[in-house]
């Protein structure tokens, strides 16, 4: 299915003014404070809004005289976080609270954007039902930590038991390697024609979904570590592994296992095969994250009372099977405020009441996330919220994490044009992960060193 292309400069403008001048309004009560976050395009149900409006009439109540102004801003994932840098660049424009992914941390605390919280952290009891590895995704090089998680997620395949029966495949499925995950898809397509045999996102448009839910769960699996040496503090070139993992991405595109090469380039890919493709039983296969689920409950974008019994769920394999067999990659967003935020203390509370564990249960659930606080994990509410919430949770032993470091995110945009590159044809796999190494020297200053 085709979809409509936003026209890049005009959204862009858009989206700006449209932020800006809803935080530069003058017209809010004194002690107000201003929450960015981003809303998806297309989503109709709108996970966050909802649950930020409960907080806010929460917050309000227990604190006379205090008030919360919402900002969402409607943006596809990189158009989102270039809108939100924009607005934290000056006091005039900056939220006093912000949605920040993991991922951006560092390169926003070197653009000096946002603020450490040690202070707050100290004295808040809760911040020890956090967990470690949920903490360390939120602390800085220089040691500090700049955000709140409010939940973490997991990868993995999702395959429809019936488009399988209907190939003649197992409904248990479970790839051991790469060569299966190929197979499954090559019989789906030989057999039940009509539908899309696999998702693999990728591509420069579709941002993270491409390089953290496509490439980097291939090339994680591929037993060394495929971008970042903490060891020599240095960025790798395209190893072995790196080629592999986008041969690959090539394999699914030219052989046409995948999306037409249109619908897999469109930024807002996401939420079409969460509420689209998949309920409808246009795909077969679909790597993909552990909140899918969430689409397709009674207050999901597309309620399908059936989805628990259509789909089945399996583990990403390493390569060839190696050990330790599974692999996955997690993320998470945090709150944190920005540096130049008007009302810091406020914005810390209404944190705590964000982060509260009833709140944070209630996010968690609503969301499909998987917990970060200990005592939200052994709630029975979150443990009973979701088919499938035990399978993904099982998958952090076997999580990986993308390196957490200023270069990373024009690193990522670099690994989503190498995609694009073998994707659409235009290069080879060789030529793709030359023309990275390139990139990679310049982005990082020549920090850089050949994998092992």
């Amino acid at each position: 299915m085709r979809r409509a292309r936003y026209v890049a400069a005009a959204a862009a403008a858009a989206l700006a003014a449209t932020a800006l001048s809803s935080c530069g309004s003058s017209t809010e009560p004194k002690n107000t404070i201003k929450v960015a976050y981003q809303r998806v395009p297309d989503d109709n149900v709108r996970i966050m809004d909802n649950y930020l409006g409960l907080v806010k009439d929460q917050f309000e109540k227990a604190n006379p005289g205090k008030h919360v102004q919402l900002i969402p801003i409607t943006a596809a994932e990189n158009d989102y976080y270039a809108k939100l840098q924009q607005m934290m660049r000056s006091p005039k424009t900056a939220p006093d609270l912000v949605y920040e992914d993991t991922f951006l941390i560092n390169s926003d605390i070197k653009a000096g954007y946002l603020r450490p919280l040690d202070g707050y952290l100290s004295s808040w009891p809760a911040w020890n039902q956090f967990v470690d590895t949920a903490k360390a995704a939120a602390r800085a090089q220089d040691g500090r930590t700049y955000g709140v998680p409010d939940g973490t997620d997991t990868r993995g395949l999702w395959f429809n038991k019936d488009i399988f029966t209907k190939a003649g495949l197992p409904t248990d499925w479970q790839p051991k390697d790469w060569n299966d995950i190929l197979t499954a898809a090559r019989t789906v397509k030989a057999k039940v024609p009509g539908v899309i045999p696999l998702n693999l996102y990728t591509g420069k448009a579709p941002g993270e979904a491409a390089v953290m839910q496509g490439f980097e769960m291939l090339a994680y699996g591929t037993g060394a570590d495929p971008l970042y040496d903490p060891q020599t503090q240095k960025w790798v070139r395209s190893s072995k592994g790196f080629s592999d993992a986008l041969d690959f991405v090539r394999t699914v595109y030219t052989e046409k296992l995948g999306p037409d090469i249109s619908d897999a380039l469109d930024p807002n890919i996401q939420p079409v095969v969460g509420t689209e493709w998949i309920p409808s039983g246009k795909l077969a296969i679909d790597l993909d994250g552990s909140w899918l689920g969430n689409n397709w409950i009674k207050t999901g974008g597309k309620p399908w009372p059936q989805w628990s019994q259509v789909m089945g769920t399996a583990a990403m394999p390493t390569q060839n099977g190696q050990a330790p067999g599974e692999v996955s990659m997690s993320g998470g967003w945090t709150w944190a405020i920005p540096a130049r935020a008007q009302h810091p203390d406020i914005a810390w509370d209404f944190i705590r009441t964000l982060q509260s564990e009833p709140n944070a249960a209630e996010y968690d659930i609503r969301s499909a996330n998987i917990a970060v606080r200990k005592d939200v994990a052994a709630d029975h509410g979150y443990l009973s919220s979701m088919p499938g919430i035990g399978f993904f949770t099982k998958l952090v032993r076997y999580t990986h994490y993308r390196p957490a470091l200023p270069a990373y995110p024009q690193v990522s945009t670099a690994i989503g044009a190498a995609m694009e590159a073998v994707s659409t044809g235009q290069s080879s796999t060789a030529a793709a992960a030359r023309a990275y190494d390139q990139q990679l020297s310049s982005i990082t200053a020549g920090a850089v060193e050949t994998a092992r």
